[in-house]
């Protein structure tokens, strides 16, 4: 493993860099549109809800590499060119955002219909409602199954590599295939996804503990 690090550290070190980058970026996004996407598969409009809810099943039962594919492979067919990176981004978002979309709808139908009805007797819009009342506590309750989808999609970041997104997955098949010493080199990858998900689980236990104190 030591000749592996000294020799390789370099592309190993920008795989992890770019590992880091595409998995921030996807989970910025999918947090995004995964929210909205939960509070539109509750919204009162048939139409509004049920394209969410097509959304999230489309995506949530779609493998995440045929995802990436089409966006590698069919998109740039279309005159859209796309790296194999971006690829990765859009493909680890799309599908990672169907769960998150799915655990926010479940959070938002378990907070009390009463406080809703509450909010909507002081004169407050139903948005506002959703955004001062209702979506603050969902978030609390959701907490811990966002963590999972975190740490999931990190390691999902390893799909990258199929598509030539200079990964820390990719780099580690170049080694591998370059030295033969796939064991040495695989152990040393998983060491580096370590160095992500480890951390990111110690801040989502210290942000669930947080906002248990501040309720």
């Amino acid at each position: 493993m030591l000749t592996i690090i000294q020799n390789y550290s370099p592309m190993l070190l920008e795989g992890f860099k770019n590992t880091l980058i595409a998995s921030v970026l996807a989970l910025f996004f999918s947090l995004m549109i995964g929210i909205l996407m939960g509070m539109l598969q509750i919204s009162q409009n048939r139409l509004v809800s049920a394209l969410a809810t097509a959304y999230v099943e489309f995506f949530r039962n779609i493998p995440l590499l045929v995802i990436t594919m089409f966006f590698y492979v069919a998109v740039p067919m279309m005159g859209v060119p796309v790296s194999g990176f971006q690829a990765g981004v859009i493909g680890l978002t799309l599908y990672t955002s169907s769960f998150i979309a799915d655990n926010v709808r479940a959070g938002i139908l378990s907070i009390d219909r009463g406080q809703y009805e509450a909010g909507i007797s002081q004169g407050m819009s139903a948005s506002q409602v959703m955004r001062y009342i209702i979506l603050p506590q969902a978030i609390r309750v959701v907490i811990p199954p966002l963590g999972n989808q975190f740490i999931n999609l990190v390691k999902n970041s390893s799909t990258l590599a199929m598509v030539a997104g200079m990964d820390l997955m990719y780099y580690g098949d170049l080694i591998a295939s370059e030295t033969f010493m796939t064991l040495s080199t695989y152990v040393v990858v998983g060491v580096f996804y370590l160095l992500i998900t480890v951390p990111l689980t110690w801040l989502m236990q210290y942000v669930e503990k947080r906002l248990a104190q501040a309720y």
